[in-house]
This record gives C-alpha cells, structure tokens and sequence, in this order.
C-alpha cells in the first residue's frame, strides 16, 4: 500500500511555498499521495504562542538568505515578498473553499496564488490587487468572495487549523507521514526517506 504526506501550509509562508515546490516530485519519486491540508497559520501561531521568525531581526535576516539558498537548490524562483506578513484569512477561505466546492481547480488555483505572492510579489493584503490578480488568473473575484463569506467554508478552515493544532502543528509547513511530524521545508529529506 502506496503511502502519503499530509502538507498542511498557508500561503503567507514562503517555507511554505518552497516545500510545495517540492513535494510532488518527492512524492511522485516515491509512489506516494500528497494530501493538501490549508490552516490558518496566524490562528496556529496565536494559540501556540509561536511567530515568525522575521519578528527577530537577527533571525530574519538569516531566514531570509537561507530562503534564498534553497530556492537556488531547488532551482526555483523566489522573491521575498516586500508586503510580508500578508494577512492570509480571506485567502485560506479562498483556498478551502475552491478545494471543497471545485477540487478539479484547486491545484491551478493554489499555484496561481503561491507564484502571486512569493514569484511576482504581489500585495495581497489589498483587495482591489486581490480582485485584479483573481481575475487574470481566470477566477471570479465576485465567486472568490462568495466561498470566503460562505459559513461552512469559514468553519471548515478553522476545523482544519484546530485538526492541525490537535496534533502537535506550531508552524508551517508541516508535513505527516505515518502521523510522524516533520515540520520545515528544510526537512524534505527526511520526508523523502519515510514515504520510501
């Protein structure tokens, strides 16, 4: 029986974004079933009492070399988005609910908003900018809004962020296999070696 990884990530998370660059390859190598999981990665860090790490300077400037330091070992493009933090409620609500009301969309619609903040870094903190990029993309920003503003998408994210919290997540992206945590896209080899 092929395994999986379950990928819980918010897209405010450049780490985040980098891992998600990644994982299907890892997981097409490996014969395994990526699962995508989207929480709300400002809900987890309010209750674990976690933050990001650019809150400490000397800390953000390492992360911010060491980003580019796996986007060059990933031969993938990053640009640190100059509008981080991004505040990502609506766009998780955006991301649950295409994934629960238009599954056959979600991968397009997730790499779409990943390359919009962390390739062409683009304000999403502003709705008009929001509007505008859901619309080049090809998505209603009038149905976007919608599934944001829809009760039992709201409620879903926050299940999936408690589901998340119950079983040990203080960051992302964090990643299960076999309900062993790996948190950081810097611990893909580990991944690696336990879906093989």
């Amino acid at each position: 029986m092929s395994k999986s990884v379950e990928f819980f990530f918010d897209l405010g998370s450049p780490t985040s974004y980098l891992a998600y660059t990644q994982l299907p390859t890892i997981c097409a190598e490996t014969g395994s079933q990526l699962i995508y999981q989207p929480m709300l990665l400002g809900g987890v860090f309010k209750t674990t009492g976690n933050a990001s790490p650019v809150t400490i300077p000397a800390k953000g400037r390492y992360m911010l070399q060491d980003l580019a330091r796996y986007a060059r070992r990933y031969q993938v493009t990053l640009n640190f988005n100059p509008h981080f933090p991004i505040n990502t409620l609506q766009l998780m609500r955006a991301v649950t609910g295409i994934q629960l009301r238009h599954p056959e969309r979600f991968g397009e619609f997730v790499d779409f908003l990943f390359r919009a903040l962390w390739v062409e870094q683009r304000n999403l903190n502003d709705p008009a900018v929001v509007a505008a990029t859901l619309s080049q993309g090809g998505f209603d920003p009038r149905e976007i809004l919608a599934l944001c503003d829809d009760e039992e998408i709201k409620t879903a994210l926050k299940n999936k962020t408690e589901h998340a919290l119950q079983r040990g997540v203080f960051g992302a992206p964090s990643m299960f296999v076999d309900n062993q945590l790996f948190f950081g896209q810097d611990r893909l080899d580990f991944v690696r070696e336990a879906l093989s």
